[in-house]
Formats: C-alpha cells, sequence, structure tokens
C-alpha cells in the first residue's frame, strides 16, 4: 500500500500506483524463475524478463525500464561465472526487444551453504507507464456470459513445467539434467503484447491475466478466483488440439500467452484488432456459473468448484509447512 495512491493492490499480474494530479499511473512487478535459468541460463532470463514485461502490460501497462537482482553461488566455480555471463546476455537480449534499459540492480555472490550453491536465480523487476488510469485492467473474469479467449499459442512445454514436478514427480535435478526450457520467440511476444495493449487502450477488455506457472488451466482458475470488491464466477472452456496432449494444453508453460475475457458484442473487434497486429486469437469459453468447467476435445477433463478450487490455492503454503 502507498498511502492512498494504490489502484491496483500486489497480488495481481502487476501492482498499479497513481501519479497524483495527472491520470498516469505506474505498473510495476517482479518475477524469478530459478528453475528455469538453472535448466538454460540464457535462455531462463530471457524468459523472465518477457514476463515481466507481460505481466505489466496485462494492467494495461506499457513496459518502460527494468530493475534486477542476480543471485548466484561461488563465481569462482567456472560453471556459475559461465552462468552468470549467460544471464546478463539473455537479460540483455530481451531488454533491448522491449526497449526496455535496466537502470539499476545488484548482483549476490557465494550464496552457498556447506558447499552447496543456490540455483542461478535473476530476478527483474520491472515497471510500466499507464497513461490513463481509467483504462486499467484487472486479472479476474468479470460478468457472467463474458467471452474468454487466448492471445498466443500453446505449444508442448510440459517438460519444465509445475505439471512435472507436482504430478509427475520429476526433481529440479532431473529437469537440469532434461535441459529442456520453453523457446521463446520474441518477435510473437512483442505482439501479443501490443495487441494487449491496444485491448485496453481502446477499453474493449474486462480482464487480462498471464498465463505462466501452472500453464493455462491455472490460470483460468485464477481468474475465476475472488478478489478485493469481486465475487468469485464459474467458466465453461472448450480446448481443441489433434496434436497436443491435453495434459500438454492444459498445463504446459508456454510463454507468450494472456488470457482475455470481454463482452460479447466486442467480439468483432477485438477480433480484427488481432489481426490487424498480427496476433494469435482463440475464443476457448464464456463465464459462467460457479464452477470452472473444463473440456477437451469433448472429453471433460476438469470439473470443480471454483471455492474448491480457491480453499486450495490460499491453504497451499500452509498445507506444505504442515508436512
Amino acid at each position: 500500500m502507498v498511502r492512498t495512491n494504490t489502484a491496483v493492490l500486489p497480488g495481481a499480474d502487476a501492482a498499479v500506483v497513481r501519479i497524483k494530479e495527472t491520470r498516469r499511473a505506474v505498473s510495476m512487478c517482479l518475477d524469478g524463475n530459478g528453475k528455469f535459468s538453472a535448466i538454460n541460463p540464457r535462455e531462463g532470463a530471457k524468459l523472465i524478463v518477457a514476463e515481466s514485461a507481460r505481466n505489466n502490460v496485462c494492467v494495461g501497462g506499457k513496459p518502460i525500464a527494468v530493475t534486477n537482482c542476480l543471485n548466484f553461488a561461488s563465481p569462482e566455480r567456472p560453471e556459475v561465472m559461465w552462468a552468470f555471463s549467460e544471464t546478463i546476455d539473455g537479460i540483455a537480449e530481451a531488454c533491448e526487444a522491449f526497449e526496455t534499459p535496466v537502470i539499476s540492480g545488484n548482483v549476490s555472490f557465494y550464496n552457498e551453504t556447506e558447499g552447496r550453491g543456490i540455483l542461478p536465480t535473476p530476478t527483474i523487476g520491472m515497471v510500466g507507464l499507464i497513461e490513463d488510469t481509467r483504462k486499467i485492467i484487472t486479472g479476474g473474469f468479470k460478468s457472467e456470459g463474458d467471452l474468454i479467449a487466448l492471445l498466443g499459442e500453446t505449444k508442448d512445454d510440459l517438460a519444465a513445467s509445475e505439471y512435472a514436478q507436482t504430478v509427475l514427480g520429476l526433481t529440479t535435478d532431473e529437469l537440469i539434467a532434461n535441459g529442456i526450457v520453453p523457446t521463446l520467440d520474441l518477435d510473437l511476444e512483442k505482439r501479443v503484447q501490443k495487441t494487449c495493449l491496444k485491448l485496453a487502450d481502446a477499453l474493449l477488455v474486462k480482464s487480462a491475466h498471464d498465463c505462466s506457472d501452472g500453464g493455462l488451466a491455472v490460470c483460468l482458475a485464477e481468474s475465476c478466483f475472488s478478489s478485493l470488491n469481486r465475487k468469485a464466477v464459474g467458466a465453461e472452456i472448450e480446448l481443441r488440439d489433434e496434436n497436443l496432449s491435453a495434459e500438454s494444453v492444459l498445463f504446459g508453460e508456454s510463454p507468450s500467452r494472456i488470457v482475455i475475457s470481454f463482452a460479447v458484442e466486442k467480439l468483432e473487434s477485438v477480433r480484427t484488432m488481432a489481426q490487424e497486429n498480427d496476433c494469435p486469437f482463440q475464443i476457448i469459453g464464456k463465464v459462467s456459473g460457479e464452477n470452472l468447467k473444463i473440456k477437451f476435445n469433448e472429453s471433460e477433463t476438469i470439473a470443480a468448484s471454483i471455492s474448491e478450487l480457491e480453499n486450495a490455492w490460499k491453504t497451499s503454503l500452509e498445507k506444505q509447512l504442515e508436512n
């Protein structure tokens, strides 16, 4: 909370603080993924920067600048220094693509206990600029009957996912040995973000939420959850893909994806704007009821009450500590 200036609380894709005596606001977020960086330092760093930019875009903020905190083990080890160098190159490549200069940051080395170092963990803090606070968007679905769509493309990105660890039981060491992380297409990422910003500026969307940790199914569930001044709401989703498994579509962590919702009468305007910006666009369902129902290739794969899902989400850390 920043006195009376907080427009969007922490917990959304990005928090938003208004600038007094103007219509402007600043969006801000922090992102880091030590797992991706440990598997591939350069690609992991690019993915983190892209997610930070996407999170700002999801509240209507145009990304403008970056700070960082680069956390590593002892640089006296060649593999650690190599990972550090690769991380910097990855951050530089992504920041050049998004035109977000790194205006500050710090490096923390020698993060070790009894000779075992932490994963290479770059943390990216990014700020964005919102020109008009009336055009701020948030992540939760708003109104019964609204359409739900996906900007971006889902690929076979299950290898380093939360699903791979939580359900399949793969350890971080096994994921590192596999050496596979999602591939970031910076051009596609920019097109998806540009489309979302234009939709927000035109007041065409009611919600936008970054699809990242946990994949599409988790993103949809989070969009249904309650928040300040908004009750929980359900969704009916229909997904189709002849080339990917249900697990990959629901829980794969492909980058460059944003779930949006909007009024039915805005469909043609939204579709046209996506086409004009060469952005993949797919209607995947509607806001409805009190449950999350997901069909994949016409077969129901998920059906649960939002209250059940939200309770599991809210108490997960508590349950983990109890174990």
